[in-house]
């Protein structure tokens, strides 16, 4: 196994709200208040963002803890006035930068100060040159890991919460939330103790017991609500719009366009690791959607930076069977995603109506990619096959995406010469129980070498 350090085009959609496969909920947009937000617009401080986009009719508004349009109810990202000039340069600010996602500072919507600032500073997680799992799965052309359960928490999303906090300090808000599968909370309850905010954050009553210690530890409140994740995030977006929530900044509902962001730096560093080349082939996994729609914005990024060359790559999603409706609507040649009711071990993926659904149809088939999908018992043999191949202990979601890539490559629609970039998103730490029942000692045995080679292991 080898670790490959950091060195010292979507197309726009229109429709209903609910064709889009948007979770009914009230919405925030520029023409309401926006609770809790004591800053000036003019006053933020958000480095290289310039303004909010509508991703469907283009609009722009002022930087605020907003994520709907006002004229169309699309959804809001983030617009840059990126650094001009001599790529080299850029690169080489970025390359002296420090061991985290802080060397992205100029292309992320935070302060040029951010290093400063008590956070967790994630990222610079290993990508794992996956020579044993290629051999086993039959690729050639190079395969690799990008490890993020090395990340604080054992996550990814300790990338696009650093980013929230930023913008939560930027808007003046007192307490961060969440609407949560499990990892996302725990991000939450670390990052607003180490940044002195008060955290209150909500999950579905039937997570991962791992999942629920991990968020609850860190001293905020931690809600668990009867329902699926769908229930739990309309309830925060509801939550919102009451008195209640004043100072109140949830990190991927009204502080989400900034959230967001923190996934293009997965895409920033597959590529420096790489020596600043674009991977050909990635397989994501997908909740929301937003992971693998935000890795293909910062892939065009660096390419209209000039700090990639610009060439193909093909992007392809995972999802776990029981909660499919992105791979479903692939495969049926829709544009519409219809919601589902999940039901599978990959609770951290268990998002039934996936705001980003339509976004990542249109990126894997503008890409050659696609989305597919894989069952409980075939997540359980990938995690294992992980592990006992590159020692990579997966949770469920990275089950989820070395699954579908077997898959991919069986069917022949992934190309086992190209350069091969594979996610693990959480720390198999977190669902033990996906694989306790079919885990465990070898052999047990009295404390002598005659049972010991009783057992055949000698």
């Amino acid at each position: 196994m080898g670790q490959v350090p950091i060195p010292s085009h979507g197309e726009s959609r229109h429709g209903e709200d609910e064709e889009k496969g948007f979770a009914p909920m009230s919405v925030l947009t520029s023409d309401d208040h926006a609770e809790g937000a004591s800053v000036p617009p003019s006053q933020v401080d958000l480095g290289p963002a310039a303004a909010l986009s509508c991703r469907e009719c283009g609009e722009r508004f002022p930087l605020g803890p907003i994520f709907a349009c006002a004229s169309c109810f699309g959804p809001l990202e983030i617009a840059y006035d990126f650094p001009t000039g001599d790529p080299e340069a850029l690169r080489a600010r970025i390359t002296a930068g420090p061991q985290n996602i802080w060397r992205y500072a100029p292309l992320l919507p935070v302060p040029a100060d951010v290093a400063d600032h008590p956070n967790l500073n994630p990222g610079c997680t290993p990508l794992v040159r996956a020579d044993r799992l290629a051999a086993e799965l039959g690729v050639t052309g190079g395969l690799y890991v990008k490890d993020d359960s090395a990340n604080p928490t054992h996550s990814f999303k300790d990338r696009v919460v650093a980013n929230a906090v930023e913008a939560a300090r930027a808007f003046g808000f007192t307490t961060l939330s969440c609407s949560s599968t499990g990892n996302l909370a725990g991000a939450v309850g670390a990052a607003a103790a180490r940044a002195g905010l008060r955290s209150c954050v909500f999950i579905p009553h039937d997570l991962e017991q791992g999942k629920v210690v991990m968020a609850a530890v860190y001293g905020g409140e931690l809600v668990a609500i009867e329902g699926t994740y769908d229930d739990v995030n309309r309830f925060c977006s509801e939550l919102i719009g009451d008195p209640i929530g004043e100072g109140w900044g949830f990190v991927n509902v009204n502080l989400r366009p900034y959230y967001a962001e923190g996934s293009k730096t997965l895409a920033y560093e597959i590529c420096e690791q790489l020596g600043w080349k674009l991977p050909d082939q990635l397989v994501i996994p997908i909740a929301s959607g937003s992971q693998l729609t935000k890795i293909d914005k910062g892939l065009k990024e660096l390419i209209q930076l000039g700090l990639v060359e610009d060439r193909p790559y093909r992007i392809f999603g995972a999802q776990a069977e029981g909660c499919s409706p992105v791979s479903r609507a692939y495969r049926d040649g829709h544009d519409v995603v219809r919601p589902v009711k999940p039901d599978t071990i990959a609770k951290s993926l268990a998002i039934g109506n996936p705001a980003d659904g339509p976004y990542v149809l249109d990126i894997a088939r503008r890409t050659g990619g696609a989305v597919e999908d894989v069952d409980d018992a075939r997540i359980v043999e990938a995690i294992k096959l992980l592990a006992r191949t590159e020692g990579i202990f997966a949770e469920t979601a990275g089950g989820v995406t070395v699954g579908v890539t077997r898959k991919l490559l069986a069917d022949g629609r992934l190309d086992p010469e190209a350069t091969t970039v594979v996610l693990n998103t959480g720390d198999g730490l977190k669902t033990l129980d996906a694989v306790a029942g079919t885990t465990g000692p070898s052999a047990t045995i009295r404390p002598n070498l005659d049972s010991f080679r009783e057992a055949g292991l000698a």
